[in-house]
């Protein structure tokens, strides 16, 4: 046998180097995104870019075996029902979301077409287990059970003579009302009073920080939402006028000025979200792929912002962080 045929076939034993992944066939798949924040936002880009990064990896191109449809509501989820139907017409072989809300709408307006979510809460109604969906919707869980018990307690370390903490949160943003609960019976736990806030749209973000002043509160915990990520600077710019530290639970406020960010990695969740439609394209019902928590969990702290509120943070804690912003 001749040397370079011994050497084909040892190859051919040994298979492909590791990392390498089996191309998808000549098929052109087609690919509905229902997001909030648009690409021409940077941090709509970052998220988008790391699904785009994760399908890549699988072999996934855009403009070769990919066609890709995205469409966003800018924060106004009054269009959700509008945008689902749009995107649904183009009859996508998967369809992408962000979040709780706009799976939700992906599945009013299909209950065929699978539904991969970046991120859902337990409780939201769109599946019937996290170990087994049985619809058309899957994907990854942005919150671990004592994500938001660690949040508060972080916030009570950054800043330890807090006693009254309020909580924003969307109600649209559907599911996020069991991590307010569960926000409930951690902050019973940690000896603080909470005061839990509702802002609908931007209009309602200056009047929830009226109510906070007019109730005293001393810090803020800051569920995630679109809206939010979209008034981002207006946010920061409301805390850093009340002196009100604040607990971020997404990454992307710290690019505001905020001063802490505690919680799963999003682009991490997005990354991740690729092997969902790698593995619905290649034959896999959504009903069978159990719902996966987030594995990846970052800690960021602003000091220039602690400093500005007059907190002084432990050396322990800043030996935690994963991040600390000077």
């Amino acid at each position: 046998m001749s040397r370079v045929l011994t050497v084909i076939l040892a190859l051919a034993l040994l298979g492909p180097p590791p990392g390498a992944q089996a191309q998808p066939t000549g098929k052109v798949y087609r690919l509905g995104i229902l997001g909030n924040v648009p690409v021409s936002d940077a941090e709509g880009a970052r998220l988008w870019g790391a699904l785009s990064q994760g399908l890549r990896e699988l072999g996934y191109v855009e403009g070769q075996n990919l066609i890709v449809r995205h469409l966003s509501t800018e924060g106004r989820s009054e269009r959700l029902p509008v945008l689902a139907a749009e995107l649904v017409r183009w009859n996508p072989d998967v369809i992408v979301v962000p979040n709780n809300s706009n799976a939700l709408g992906a599945r009013d307006a299909t209950r065929t077409i699978p539904i991969v979510a970046a991120s859902f809460s337990e409780g939201s109604g769109l599946v019937a287990s996290l170990a087994r969906p049985g619809g058309n919707v899957t994907g990854l869980t942005l919150f671990a059970p004592e994500l938001v018990g660690k949040q508060l307690e972080l916030l009570k370390e950054i800043a330890p003579r807090i006693s009254r903490v309020a909580i924003l949160w969307n109600p649209a943003n559907r599911g996020v009302q069991t991590i307010v609960d569960q926000a409930r019976g951690a902050a019973r736990i940690l000896g603080l009073q909470l005061q839990v806030l509702e802002a609908r749209r931007p209009a309602g973000i200056g009047r929830a920080f009226t109510a906070m002043s007019r109730e005293r509160a001393e810090a803020l915990l800051l569920m995630s939402d679109a809206v939010f990520i979209l008034e981002r600077v207006r946010i920061e710019d409301l805390a850093t006028k009340a002196r009100l530290p604040v607990m971020y639970t997404l990454k992307e406020h710290m690019a505001a000025g905020g001063l802490a960010f505690y919680g799963p990695s999003m682009a991490d969740n997005f990354r991740r979200a690729a092997t969902y439609v790698d593995k619905i394209l290649k034959g896999a019902k959504p009903a069978d792929l159990p719902v996966e928590q987030p594995t990846k969990f970052e800690l960021i702290i602003n000091l220039k912002t602690a400093r500005a509120l007059g907190l002084t943070i432990r050396p322990s804690l800043l030996g935690r962080a994963d991040e600390v912003i000077e």
